[in-house]
């Protein structure tokens, strides 16, 4: 008899409850040695007045089995509390976000017959740090974090998961032609990681091209790694122009845990009424299996929901007349699945996991050397409606401690100081730009004793950010139109 795997459950909220049941069903009729822990997440916890979405002691069985399948929870949208999905990942370090994305052509309607791609997606940082904060009375921030520990971590991955499941090639997709810094940072990592890795090949795209190329020619792709914001959106796209956003699972991975979930939300209006389709947890749960050793009974589930697919047998979502034979049920379609384990599609591809897929990816970083660091000035970004950005510049012109004096001024990233244009449109969040000559390093006193001038002088300082070199290279962006 094979040791029971423990594994913490979520029901979640929405339609959550029924795909679940629906997928422990069939994941008990292939007799998977699994036992579950059964915790309570999401909207029900958040009207409890927690506002984690998660009581405290439910951390204690992730972190015990240290594998979680969680059904969607409903997460408010423009306020409310933080998202737990998000709050999950980067507590449990599941740094990795693995969300294959497959046409099942002719039985599933799609323009991309021959669509088999991999969305591997940073999980920790990016904007999904979640650091906000209203500044001025019409200006929001929220902060763009990318570390380059978790560019080498999620990169890494991708280019071993593809060396492990034999994909051919790993395309990188960022937007640093425009975010130098952050994205640039992203793609100088891959451009890095993807020298070690001469037997796949590697390419880069700018995230806007790149998508419009992966929803019209999906199959010029193969594994796609990615900042978290971008294979958030990427993976729904390619998920639904597969088939249905509903067919994809999820798989969260870190070095310690694992979380297993669908790509798609809770569905509310859905819910209680058994017409939800329960593939994309079930992949995820398929996932699962492959993630805990147990690739004979991920085989079983795999092949037998294919071969429901092929039979015709579909939920109201991929329904279409022509194609499908039978409508059904969240609990038909579980039922459906049962019915076929042991079986294989015939003109589907059938899956066959290995003891290869068995072997858990493991990253190992490189050591770096820290770079030589000297502050060089200060943006000190003050809130002012009092006239216009000339006016601001020459008011500002004078504050000064020894070289530290006015460089230039922004708005919205725009310069507007000395040298701008009448129809650059402003708001009353201003950046003001004070260096040394050739960028001749600074202590932090004298930003203190500038900032405490201005500060007096009767300027709303907001924020500040130190302008720093490395290695002798400025690290900070130029003003648009400097």
């Amino acid at each position: 008899m094979k040791t029971l795997i423990p594994v913490t459950v979520a029901y979640g909220d929405g339609i959550g409850p029924e795909i679940m049941e629906a997928t422990l069903r069939i994941l008990n009729a292939v007799e998977a040695p699994l036992t579950y822990e059964t915790i309570e997440i999401g909207e029900k916890v958040y009207q409890r007045g927690l506002s984690a979405g998660i009581e405290p002691q439910a951390w204690e069985s992730l972190r015990r089995t240290k594998v979680f399948l969680k059904a969607p929870i409903t997460t408010p949208q423009g306020g409310g509390f933080k998202s737990l999905n998000v709050t999950t990942r980067k507590m449990l370090g599941l740094y990795a976000n693995v969300r294959p994305c497959v046409s099942y052509h002719p039985f599933v309607d799609t323009k991309h017959p021959k669509m088999d791609v991999v969305i591997i997606r940073e999980n920790e940082e990016d904007l999904y740090a979640g650091i906000e904060h209203q500044q001025t009375d019409e200006v929001v921030q929220c902060l763009k974090i990318i570390s380059r520990p978790g560019c080498e971590k999620i990169v890494r991955y991708a280019f071993e998961y593809a060396r492990q499941y034999n994909r051919r090639k790993v395309t990188c997709f960022t937007k640093d032609n425009i975010m130098k810094l952050t994205d640039g940072l992203f793609h100088k990592v891959f451009e890095e990681v993807a020298a070690e890795y001469p037997d796949i090949e590697n390419e880069h795209w700018i995230i806007d091209i790149g998508s419009a190329k992966m929803a019209d020619t999906p199959e010029a792709f193969d594994v796609i790694v990615t900042p978290n914001l971008y294979g958030d959106v990427i993976s729904d796209i390619a998920a639904q122009i597969a088939g249905s956003v509903g067919l994809a699972g999820s798989a969260n991975i870190g070095q310690q845990c694992a979380m297993f979930e669908a790509i798609h939300g809770s569905a509310p209006r859905r819910a209680g009424q058994n017409v939800a389709n329960p593939s994309g947890l079930l992949l995820g749960a398929v996932q699962m299996l492959v993630y805990l050793g147990l690739a004979e009974e991920a085989t079983k589930v795999h092949n037998a929901w294919l071969k429901t697919l092929e039979d015709g047998i579909h939920t109201y979502d991929i329904y279409k007349e022509g194609i499908s034979r039978e409508q059904v049920g969240t609990r038909e379609f579980a039922d459906a699945v049962i019915a076929r384990l042991g079986q294989q599609p015939t003109q589907l591809k059938p899956v066959q996991y290995t003891a290869a897929a068995k072997k858990s990816i493991t990253v190992n970083l490189k050591q770096t050397t820290a770079a030589q660091k000297a502050t060089v000035g200060v943006d000190i970004f003050l809130h002012w409606k009092k006239g216009s950005a000339e006016q601001l510049g020459e008011s500002l012109k004078d504050f000064r401690n020894g070289e530290l004096g006015l460089n230039m001024i922004t708005n919205r990233g725009v310069k507007v100081y000395p040298g701008g244009i009448p129809e650059t449109f402003c708001t009353d969040h201003w950046r003001c730009r004070f260096t040394t000559e050739e960028f001749r390093p600074v202590t932090y006193q004298q930003i203190l004793t500038l900032m405490s001038e201005i500060n007096t002088a009767g300027f709303d300082i907001i924020k500040t950010e130190n302008l720093c070199t490395f290695d002798g290279k400025p690290a900070f962006s130029l003003g648009q139109g400097q």
